[in-house]
């Protein structure tokens, strides 16, 4: 019974992380008819956003211990591979976040209308939190050593972050104009781009 709670629990919660974080994403375009009071508005967004994706990865924690029998499908026969694996891909990934959150200072939580395009690792990547995040919200399954998680997890991520990326570049032309148009061009959104003609002129 408890595993099914849980189960409930972990979907709902995902659900309701994606949905504020995406209508956060969007302080410009709400502005226009709720005024300055929606940046605030979008800060609280994703307070809660963050709250529910709390949540969410305390109930794949508890999935250990709660899996619903007839998805218990295990990747490893010694759990301790996975949990090395995952490591190998979480810290990278938490790296990557870090210098991300940091250069995107308290945008990053509180978006305002007075932010500058950020600097930093931002100059090579348009969006390097969700290059760090996107490899570890599958990486959890392969801690737990749990296929059905795995997969759940990176169908989740497979459609959350093309949606996400979608609506902030929207309201982030809205926000900078033509400055971002031209940002979007020379640079990459989840890897560096590599300017072919300049690296032709090197040889």
């Amino acid at each position: 019974m408890f595993e099914w709670i849980n189960f409930t629990l972990l979907i709902s919660s995902l659900v309701l992380f994606s949905l504020l974080y995406i209508i956060s994403l969007r302080p410009a375009k709400m502005s226009e008819k709720m005024g300055d009071k929606a940046w605030k508005f979008c800060r609280n967004l994703r307070v809660l956003a963050s709250i529910f994706e709390t949540v969410s990865t305390f109930a794949i924690i508890l999935w250990i211990w709660f899996p619903i029998p007839v998805v218990n499908w295990k990747i490893f026969n010694q759990w301790w591979i996975g949990l090395v694996i995952s490591l190998v891909i979480f810290i990278p990934g938490g790296i990557l976040m870090y210098i991300g959150v940091k250069d995107a200072g308290k945008e990053t939580l509180t978006p305002s209308e007075k932010t500058e395009m950020y600097g930093g690792i931002y100059k090579h990547i348009r969006h390097p939190q969700t290059t760090g995040e996107m490899p570890m919200f599958p990486a959890i399954g392969l801690a737990i050593n749990s296929w059905f998680i795995f997969i759940l997890l990176l169908v989740f991520i497979s459609i959350y972050v093309p949606i996400t990326m979608v609506f902030e570049e929207r309201d982030l032309v809205r926000r900078f104009g033509d400055s971002y148009r031209n940002y979007q061009k020379s640079t990459g959104a989840l890897l560096p781009k590599i300017n072919i003609k300049r690296e032709r002129k090197n040889i």
